[in-house]
């Protein structure tokens, strides 16, 4: 029986992302064919300002050489443009004339330079830079010229300014705004920025409107509004981006700034998705990297015709490098109704950090020089954390430039390092520790942490040496499940959710079972694991012990059967990996053993103590105290949120305290204390009824 046609228009970083997803659930389910426009495979577009700077070739941008596409024997057509779709024989044609029959048509054509609408811009001496194509014209030029001119002060056009300097040009940035890089820094930081390049050579004109490029038979120069003009022999625009969509619009594809699509990819077409800079979700077209890759992951689950949460758009933010200097930025960093919260600027090593808010919770984040609490800080603005959390980093006495290597050994397994690619720290120090990726080009090659845009490569290298030196934490050892597989719990359940296993059976044949039927062990834990009927077969619950002092009133009784009960209904939906004996006490005087249960509850003058971790059996373990809340609402809701992230990531039968001390106790009063980070737990534990999907945490 002949495969489905899988067609993907568009060789790109996201298109590109996207179909190693579909290949990764399902390697063997399309014909796969790939047309693309440019005469190369796959490249990272984010790090051509690498080639024009010279030292870096093509070769070495390139993320998916030729033999990648004969290997999977995906048919690979470039120097070919997409013209017209004609859905109603399922066809696409290109502009040499090859017409291609699809099934499934996936749209990642990207985008294009934009060309303002200025007198002169067709001239000999114009170019864009965007492709290999405008790498080598610029080159080509800054051979036989001297003065070079760039329109656009944004990353791409910095980028280029940086390359022309290092291929023997005098520079010039224009650019319309009185900052650079408006869209993504504060005016503070784009000062600091703009004076380290003026060090580098790079001259500038900011808040300049550029209205003609003149010259007689090729481009001599820029003349602004207020009637000034530079000379330049090389001018290259770098003003924004425009979606490649008039071949989908001609055909009949639904599309406003770019192609529309709703919350799982899918154009008003039938048949027919799109991913990337040209598609626009709920009125937005991303152009940085992390969301074009968040929505190739759904729309992979979609194609492949598996289960998946809906796309429901990104928090956008960059995390760059500039000329050598790293830059982060994300949410609102100016205008509007935000406040200062914290800002700090240390001059001796140029590092400054703005943490503004908006009704008391955290909305925008400016760094510059050090990035390294990017993406924690990133974390706190997704949540929309109050204030308060950052509390912590100002009684540390932490200051700009203090992260390095000591935060690099102090994020925890599960943070995200490289928010591009979705890679967290206990990934790259698998990477070093267990697959010996010692540099950071195998770290890379291994985990693909910084093989975007380069932002966490610092990040990255600290985490590296870390790692290599023994101070960095990793996972656990993740021993095989049982003598029927050699695979792990972790690996199991990671393989069963890439795959979309849903029963037991199906689980055994795909991940080739040693025995037909399995055993005892991991029939259980597989029913748990895929959420089939009767996961609960096991009899994991559950089992509270409440307890008060004979003749104490009735009153501590009544509060600690309260708050049994309530915890209770709480956890009334979720299926336990093992049996949890929970104990919740009036008085800590009550003989109900709360140092030797999996979690308590215990009345104290200063509120609640919340304890977890004790087990009554060998090895005797003691309880250890997470928390003290004066609220009864707050202990519960923590207690809550602890059985939750317990439920998400432990291991099917590993108990709480074995849980909790690879987990950290440290990490865990972080995260339960965080009323933020809590309530997310308590949002997405109640949505993950299935007892499979981890808490983002």
């Amino acid at each position: 029986m002949a495969k489905p046609k899988l067609v993907l228009v568009g060789n790109g970083m996201a298109g590109i992302r996207c179909l190693e997803e579909i290949l990764e659930l399902a390697p063997d389910a399309f014909e796969v064919t790939v047309i693309g426009k440019e005469p190369t495979p796959n490249y990272n577009r984010i790090q051509l300002s690498k080639v024009l700077q010279g030292g870096t070739s093509l070769q070495d941008i390139i993320l998916n050489d030729w033999s990648w596409y004969a290997e999977r024997g995906i048919r690979l057509l470039t120097g070919e443009s997409v013209v017209r779709v004609r859905a109603d024989e399922r066809k696409v044609e290109t502009a040499s004339g090859l017409s291609v029959a699809y099934d499934k048509l996936i749209l990642a054509t990207g985008s294009s330079a934009f060309v303002p609408p200025l007198p002169g811009a067709g001239k000999p001496g114009v170019t864009a830079f965007r492709t290999i194509e405008d790498c080598r014209q610029i080159m080509e030029a800054a051979a036989n010229f001297s003065k070079a001119a760039v329109l656009g002060g944004g990353l791409l056009g910095l980028e280029a300014a940086r390359g022309l300097l290092n291929l023997g040009m005098e520079v010039e940035v224009v650019h319309n705004s009185p900052f650079l890089m408006n869209r993504q820094l504060d005016r503070m930081s784009a000062e600091l920025l703009r004076a380290a390049l003026e060090e580098q050579g790079m001259r500038f004109r900011l808040g300049k409107t550029t209205t003609r490029i003149f010259g007689r038979k090729r481009a001599e120069g820029l003349l602004f509004a207020d009637g000034t003009k530079l000379e330049a022999d090389l001018i290259v625009l770098s003003v924004g981006i425009s979606p490649n969509v008039a071949f989908a619009k001609a055909s009949g594809i639904e599309t406003n700034r770019a192609v529309v699509v709703n919350d799982y990819m899918e154009t008003n077409v039938p048949d027919v998705y799109a991913v990337g800079e040209c598609a626009e979700h709920r009125g937005i077209a991303y152009g940085l990297v992390a969301p074009l890759y968040e929505q190739g992951k759904v729309l992979a689950r979609v194609v492949c015709g598996r289960e998946t949460e809906p796309y429901v758009g990104s928090m956008p933010y960059a995390q760059l490098k500039v000329s050598g200097i790293n830059v982060f930025s994300a949410g609102v960093v100016q205008g509007g109704d935000e406040s200062t919260v914290l800002q700090a600027y240390d001059a001796l090593r140029g590092m400054y950090k703005r943490i503004t808010a908006e009704n008391g919770r955290i909305s925008g984040v400016v760094l510059y020089g050090d990035t390294d609490e990017g993406q924690t800080l990133l974390g706190h603005l997704k949540r929309r954390a109050k204030v308060e959390v950052l509390a912590r980093t100002l009684s540390s006495g932490a200051t700009p430039g203090s992260a390095g290597d000591e935060a690099a050994t102090a994020m925890a397994d599960a943070d995200t390092v490289c928010g591009c690619n979705g890679v967290c720290k206990g990934a790259i120090v698998r990477a070093v520790t267990e697959e010996g990726a010692d540099t950071i080009e195998l770290v890379r090659e291994r985990t693909k942490a910084s093989s975007s845009c380069g932002g966490c490569s610092g990040m990255v290298a600290s985490i590296l040496r870390a790692a290599l030196a023994g101070a960095a934490s990793s996972a656990t050892p993740d021993p095989a499940l049982c003598d029927c597989t050699p695979l792990g719990h972790r690996a199991v359940r990671l393989a069963l959710e890439k795959m979309g296993l849903r029963t037991t059976a199906a689980a055994m044949a795909t991940l080739d079972w040693r025995t037909k039927d399995g055993c005892i062990v991991c029939r259980g834990a597989l029913r748990y694991y895929t959420g089939e009927s009767g996961a609960t077969a096991h009899n994991a619950r559950l089992i509270l012990h409440v307890g008060a002092v004979p003749g104490s009133g009735g009153l501590e009784e009544n509060q600690a059967a309260g708050m049994a009960d309530r915890l209770s209904q709480r956890l009334a939906d979720a299926a336990l990996p093992r049996t949890v004996q929970a104990a919740v006490a009036g008085l800590a005087a009550e003989p109900i053993g709360i140092l030797v249960r999996d979690i308590g509850l215990v009345r104290a003058p200063a509120g609640w103590e919340l304890y977890a971790g004790g087990y009554a059996e060998r090895p005797v373990k003691q309880a250890q105290l997470i928390a003290v809340e004066p609220s009864a609402d707050t202990a519960l809701e923590m207690a809550e949120a602890l059985l939750r992230w317990y439920r998400a990531e432990a291991d099917y039968g590993e108990p709480v305290w074995r849980w909790l001390e690879r987990t950290g106790l440290y990490a865990a009063r972080e995260r339960l204390l965080d009323a933020e980070a809590r309530e997310a737990m308590l949002v997405e534990g109640v949505a993950a009824s299935d007892g499979r999907a981890a808490i983002g945490i």
